[in-house]
């Protein structure tokens, strides 16, 4: 579990976290969302501890981030897997040898395990063994992100951080990617924390939603709770366009 607590961050003396509390679950995907410059990246940032918070205290199951000193930091990275918008793949590396990317730079497993642990996160994303060796270059947007997400897991996290996962796909890819983000979530009891503005991902997988406003907590909950939640910014923001609307009618009656 990652706890969030009374945390502050600011630019040049704007506040763009105000004092937000709250908790990302294991075994759930927990989502960030919010409109364009709502703080929502910010959020993701400084829960994984790219942007150094003003005050309040990010746990890692119990372990305040802002307290670690640089080893503790360096061994809690070792827990924590990324999956970056647009996937982010070394393109002078073959499939095979991005997964193992993160084994060879924090493990210490032998070349044979670091391979045999590769082709098994591989295979749990249902890439197909002839794809091994394929470049990025040379495989779909889809796959690249279930690529992406194998070498997010490698390193067998304890937490997963998914940057906009369904950036660029079609609804059909997108899809296939939520219910696999989800799916190893609840195999594997990570604590995933997703930042989406994709409507369709936050009501197929949203476990545990956290919804910013201006920098604040406006709103937490369930997928299954939105459609009851008494938040006129958040049903502003979900049930914005009218096949959304029409689906919040049918879930109302």
């Amino acid at each position: 579990m990652i706890r969030v607590v009374d945390i502050v961050k600011s630019f040049d003396g704007t506040t763009v976290l105000d004092h937000i509390n709250t908790e990302f679950e294991d075994g759930k995907v927990n989502m960030i969302i919010g409109q364009s410059g709502s703080g929502k990246t910010v959020m993701m940032k400084s829960v994984i501890g790219l942007h150094k918070i003003d005050s309040g205290r990010i746990e890692y199951d119990g372990r305040n981030l802002p307290d670690m000193k640089e080893k503790e930091i360096r061994l809690l990275r070792r827990e924590v897997g990324m999956l970056f918008q647009g996937a982010a793949l070394f393109d002078s590396q073959t499939v095979l040898e991005n997964v193992m990317y993160p084994l060879e730079m924090f493990s210490d497993m032998t070349t044979e395990e670091k391979v045999e642990r590769a082709r098994f996160c591989l295979q749990r994303v249902n890439i197909e063994e002839r794809a091994f060796s394929l470049m990025p270059s040379e495989i779909s947007g889809g796959m690249q992100k279930r690529v992406a997400i194998a070498r997010a897991i490698s390193m067998n996290p304890k937490y997963l951080f998914c940057d906009e996962p369904n950036s660029g796909l079609d609804p059909r890819t997108s899809l296939v990617i939520d219910r696999l983000i989800q799916d190893i979530t609840q195999e594997y009891n990570i604590c995933t924390i997703v930042n989406s503005h994709d409507m369709n991902s936050i009501m197929e997988i949203g476990d545990n939603i956290v919804f910013l406003l201006k920098g604040k907590k406006e709103w937490q909950g369930s997928r299954h709770d939105i459609f009851s939640a008494e938040s006129e910014a958040l049903e502003d923001f979900v049930f914005a366009s009218e096949l959304f609307k029409k689906v919040k009618k049918v879930n109302s009656i």
